[in-house]
Parts: C-alpha cells; sequence; structure tokens
C-alpha cells in the first residue's frame, strides 16, 4: 500500500491522533476504538485489520505479541495477579482459589464461554494484594476468590499516599501542596524554553522509571535534531510492587500533563503522549477526562495558554506487555509494530516514534517537573545526596503494618521506610527478604536495612533503585518459591526478541526446578552469563543480577556465574 499523495480536506493532522497499532501512520482510529468482541475473536487480527482499513499483515505480527490479544478470552474475563507482591501477600494460594471461585483454569474459559482467567503480572495494587481486574472494575483484598465469586463484598481500596520530606514534589497535588496547572500559564506567557530545561538542569533531576538517566541531557539530546519532535510521558509502568504512577495518574492527572506540557514545551514538541498499561483502565480514563479539561481551559491546543505555541496531549493503552516499559519497545507498540526492543543506536533523542525526534520520561519523572519550575532547579538538588538528587515515591507492599506509597528523598536509609515508615510487617510476621526495584532491581536481607535507598547504594549490594517498589517477603515462603516466581516473571514477560533472554530465562525458569548438583550448577552459571553479557536490554541483562542477590539472601547454592 502507497502512502496517500496529500492530506484528505478536513483531516486533522494524523500525527496526533492517538497512534496505537498505527502502521506507517496509514490509519486515525486508536486501539480503544476497536470493539471487544474483535480482541476475543480468533480472527481478531482480520477482524481489526478490515476495521481499521488496513492490511491484515499489518496487524497480526502485533497482534500475535500483546497479551490482551493472545489471552483467551469469554463473555466475563478476569485478570488475576501472579507477581510478587501479591504472591507474597497469599504465598501464591489466591491463585488457585480464583479458579475454584471461577470454575476455570487460568489461561483458559469455561466451556460456555462465559468467564475466561488470566494470569498477569502486576495491576498496581502491590499495598492491598490479592488483586484482580474483572473487566475494568478492580478488586482487591483479603476473600479475593470471594470477592470474584460474588459471596463478599468488592472492595477497591484507595492508595494512601504520605510524605517524609516536609517538602512535597510529587505529592504536591495529593497533599494540597498546590494546584495543577499553575505554572504552566506563566511559563507560556512569559518564559522561554531555554529557561524550563535550565530550571531542570539545575535539579539534576534523574529519570524515576528505572534507569536513572538525566533528563535535560535527555531533553538537550533530542533539540540536536530538527523538528517535529514527541515527547512521551512513560505510564507503562510494570514492576511487581511499584504503583506510583497509577497513583499520580489516577489521583493527580493534571500534574502528570503539565509536567508534560512543560516538557514539550522546552524541546519544542507540539505533540505529546502518555502512555498507559492496559492493566490501568480508570487511569488512562482520568488520563482522558483531564485531557479534555485541560483543552476547555485553554492549556492545550493551537494556541495554548495564549502562548502561540501550538500543543496537543493525547492519551494511548498499552495491550500487555511488561517489556513495553522500555523506550524503544513502547515506541515500537506506538508505531504499530511488536512491542520489543531496539537496537541502539540510533537513540529515540535522535530517531524516535515514526522516525520523529523523541523524549521518553517515566510519568513521576514528569510530575516533578512543574515543582521544579515553580521551585527552582537548586532547591530540588538540595534534596537527596550530592550524586543523586530529589525525591522518590518509594511503594511499600501489602505485607507492611502500613503500605502505601511514601515520599522521601534519595538516600533515606531503607530502614526508616521499612520501620518507621511501613511499620514493620503486619502480624508479627518476620522479615525475610526484600525485593527493591522490581524483578529487574534485587533483594535484601534482614542485614541490609542500614543502606541508604540510592542507585549508588544498592548497586553495591546487587540491587537497583529501579521504580522504587519495596515487596517483603516473609518466612512463610521459602527461597526456593521466591526465586521460582521469579523465573516465571522473566520467563513469561521475555519480549524474544534476542535469543540470550528469550531463550536463557526458560532455560532459567526449569534450572530453578531442578535438584543442585554440580552439572546443575554449570548449566546455571552458563545461563547466567550468557543474559547478562548477551541480551539487548536491561530485561535479560539484569534478571541474573537479581537472582544472584536473591541467592545471596537465602543462602542458595548453585547460582553464580
Amino acid at each position: 500500500m502507497q502512502e496517500p499523495s496529500a492530506e484528505p480536506q478536513g483531516r486533522r493532522d494524523r500525527s496526533n491522533d492517538d497512534p496505537f497499532l498505527r502502521y506507517a501512520r496509514r490509519f486515525d482510529r486508536p486501539i480503544g476504538d476497536v470493539p471487544d468482541a474483535l480482541r476475543s475473536s480468533r480472527a481478531a487480527p482480520a477482524d481489526i485489520a478490515r476495521t481499521l482499513g488496513l492490511p491484515a499483515a499489518a496487524v497480526e505480527g502485533p497482534a500475535t505479541f500483546f497479551a490482551d490479544f493472545t489471552a483467551t478470552r469469554g463473555a466475563r474475563h478476569v485478570r488475576v495477579c501472579a507477581a510478587a507482591a501479591c504472591f507474597a501477600a497469599t504465598a501464591g494460594t489466591h491463585v488457585a482459589e480464583v479458579e475454584a471461585a471461577l470454575g476455570v483454569h487460568a489461561g483458559s474459559r469455561s466451556e460456555d464461554g462465559s468467564v475466561s482467567l488470566q494470569a498477569v503480572r502486576c495491576l498496581g495494587y502491590c499495598f492491598s494484594g490479592p488483586a484482580a481486574l474483572d473487566g475494568v472494575d478492580a478488586l482487591a483484598g483479603p476473600g479475593l476468590a470471594a470477592q470474584l465469586g460474588g459471596s463478599a463484598p468488592r472492595t477497591s481500596p484507595p492508595i494512601p499516599v504520605a510524605c517524609d520530606t516536609g517538602v512535597p514534589v510529587v505529592t504536591a497535588g495529593l497533599l494540597g501542596g498546590s494546584q495543577p496547572w499553575s505554572v504552566w500559564p506563566g511559563v507560556a506567557a512569559s518564559a522561554n524554553p531555554e529557561d524550563v530545561l535550565a530550571e531542570v538542569e539545575a535539579a539534576q533531576l534523574r529519570g524515576r522509571g528505572g534507569a536513572g538517566f538525566r533528563a535535560a541531557a535527555k531533553w538537550r539530546a533530542a533539540l540536536e535534531h530538527p523538528a517535529p519532535r514527541v515527547v512521551v510521558a512513560n505510564g507503562d509502568e510494570g514492576d511487581p510492587g511499584s504503583y506510583a504512577d497509577r497513583l499520580l495518574m489516577e489521583e493527580d492527572p493534571h500534574r502528570v500533563l503539565e509536567g508534560l506540557a512543560l516538557a514539550c514545551f522546552a524541546v519544542g514538541a507540539a505533540t505529546g503522549i502518555v502512555f498507559v498499561r492496559s492493566e490501568y483502565p480508570r487511569a488512562a480514563a482520568r488520563l482522558r477526562e483531564a485531557v479534555a479539561q485541560a483543552r476547555t481551559a485553554g492549556h492545550l491546543g493551537p494556541d495554548a495558554a495564549g502562548s502561540g505555541f501550538s500543543l496537543g496531549l493525547h492519551v494511548v493503552e498499552g495491550a500487555g506487555s511488561y517489556v513495553s516499559g522500555e523506550e524503544t519497545a513502547l515506541l515500537n507498540g506506538l508505531a504499530g509494530l511488536r512491542g520489543v526492543v531496539r537496537s541502539r543506536p540510533p537513540f529515540p533523542t535522535g530517531r524516535g516514534l515514526h522516525g520523529r525526534p523523541t523524549v521518553v520520561n517515566n510519568v513521576e519523572t514528569l510530575s516533578a517537573v512543574p515543582w521544579i519550575v515553580q521551585h527552582g532547579g537548586a532547591a530540588y538538588a538540595a534534596l537527596g545526596t550530592a550524586d543523586e538528587a530529589g525525591t522518590v515515591l518509594a511503594c511499600l507492599s501489602e505485607r507492611f503494618r502500613r503500605p502505601g506509597a511514601y515520599e522521601v528523598e534519595i538516600g533515606t536509609p531503607v530502614r526508616r521506610i521499612v520501620d518507621d515508615l511501613g511499620g514493620g510487617l503486619r502480624d508479627g510476621a518476620t522479615l525475610r527478604a526484600l525485593q527493591i526495584g522490581g524483578p529487574l532491581g534485587g533483594f535484601l536481607g534482614p542485614e541490609d536495612l542500614d543502606i541508604p535507598l540510592s542507585d549508588d547504594a544498592l548497586s553495591k549490594h546487587g540491587a537497583a533503585l529501579g521504580h522504587a517498589g519495596i515487596v517483603a517477603f516473609d518466612d512463610r515462603l521459602t527461597g526456593g518459591q521466591v526465586l521460582q516466581n521469579l523465573w516465571d516473571f522473566a520467563a513469561e514477560e521475555s519480549c524474544g526478541q534476542c535469543s540470550p533472554c528469550r531463550v536463557g530465562s526458560w532455560r532459567g525458569r526449569g534450572l530453578a526446578e531442578r535438584p543442585d548438583g554440580p552439572a546443575v550448577s554449570r548449566e546455571r552459571g552458563e545461563v547466567l552469563r550468557t543474559m547478562a553479557a548477551g541480551s539487548l536490554c536491561a530485561f535479560g541483562r539484569r534478571v541474573p543480577a537479581a537472582v544472584q542477590s536473591l541467592a545471596r539472601v537465602y543462602g542458595l547454592a548453585g547460582w553464580t556465574p
């Protein structure tokens, strides 16, 4: 199919549409417009292609990659979380209980097609697990199976949030510190893009999505390439134990959008996109409402806030993929391709979405930008440590006495977060291990709690800050069970783009089930070395480090490279 030679009259600029499952920019409709019945059909790719006016081959590849399309679906579709925090909450028993309550096994549907069950990894209810999505309705807490079976009241508790710094930054709106859209109008009226960029640079703001790259450096890299440019707010938070992005997108969506608007202004991007994981349906709905309200208020549009600057913000939902949180995989998904990682260079700041210079920043990162611009970069840089400035939302899992999202300064001792803020473990349970930063982060033992919560300090103990989610495991679970859950995650969520990770994650999963011995230990070491050295992205490279830190904490033999 050839690219149309001219844009039909009256049609808006398609580069500003919700672009998920876009193929070479040839259609206008987002994946959310595709009827759910098509998603559950065996002929879904062909039907979707027909609906969108695309060749079937353009849809077949992406549709067979994303879990939302490959999952078996009944009239009622339930997604139950099997990730680390929910696994720790019930010692892994809740999935079988849900299967019994619904009369269907995970990965299948009932004979009459009335109900189907899908095991997924993280729904953002780590503070009140176990959790499930019944359609778009979220359920969480004790008695999940009874809730789904209709014999208990349904509960969907709000995320508890608090600030330990005395200076709320990303939680300013949540805790009454400031109103959203209080910074952007003034910037749009009197500032220039370099003013915004300079404050973010002075703040030493680093990305909160896991990699920790300096935000201003990424913005400047995009400015080295000609417009049009794009900024993407990455809300594809999938690390089990982290729900900071869900909190911000659901409870303070205007601040997320304001941070995105300021980033667009700084890099001269007329288009901003918030990419939301499909496991967060309420977040997507709240953001769409906020975009419409911001447009009505004049904050967006061809003359945004009276600045003469054209700005359009859009919300796009994913379709079930952990690796799509990696920036190049995310951009592939937005462009209508399989959500796999790209080789770099070229980097997205030079050649990103549809070949345009693209900045991808995590939602929490962008939510700090309005405060930084309002109070000055120096004020933000004064928080945290000399090498890692600012604050982070540390998320505590259900096993804590006081679970929730706590904004703390980088460098706060883990013990303060676990004992003073979290109150230790509930029900007098004994702490056995902490998983910090998700499955690509690492594990700490009870003797490691005096370590500062910073990337530098954690890396010296085989862990990483990541999204700063903290999942507690008590002594109901053995090290072998926790290890198996980690390998299950790796095997299920590897995008399959490179063989070291695609094959290694499945071999690691199988080797975790085998008894220790010299031959098994050698094979395990080979798998870890190959994944660490040969994987294309941080997913495959970090899994071995996480496995080794877990083995150290639990004293598991046979897992050294």
